[in-house]
């Protein structure tokens, strides 16, 4: 019987606003089109480097970089918002 009382308490002292995502809110980096879209623009800027004469490899070079960079900016502005709602992170522990 108070088994029953006690998790009757439980239930009903629970607030009805929580949610029970355990996901974080943004996907996996490789399963966005920010991502296959980087590396397509990557792979034709390289490809078009090795068959153009007036496109040399220093400013080809220089276009990955600023497209890798403008990635890893949008995936941070992607990622600024959301909290991190997996496993506890090993890095952030108290020690005790």
């Amino acid at each position: 019987m108070a088994t029953i009382e006690a998790t009757e308490r439980a239930r009903t002292s629970t607030p009805r606003n929580v949610s029970g995502r355990t996901s974080d809110e943004t996907k996996l980096s490789l399963k966005t089109t920010e991502f296959w879209a980087m590396a397509g623009i990557i792979g034709a800027i390289l490809v078009a480097s090795a068959v153009s004469d007036s496109l040399g490899d220093v400013r080809a070079w220089t276009l990955v970089a600023a497209v890798g960079i403008g990635y890893m900016i949008s995936r941070g502005l992607a990622k600024s918002g959301t909290k991190y709602a997996g496993g506890e992170d090993s890095l952030n522990q108290n020690n005790r």
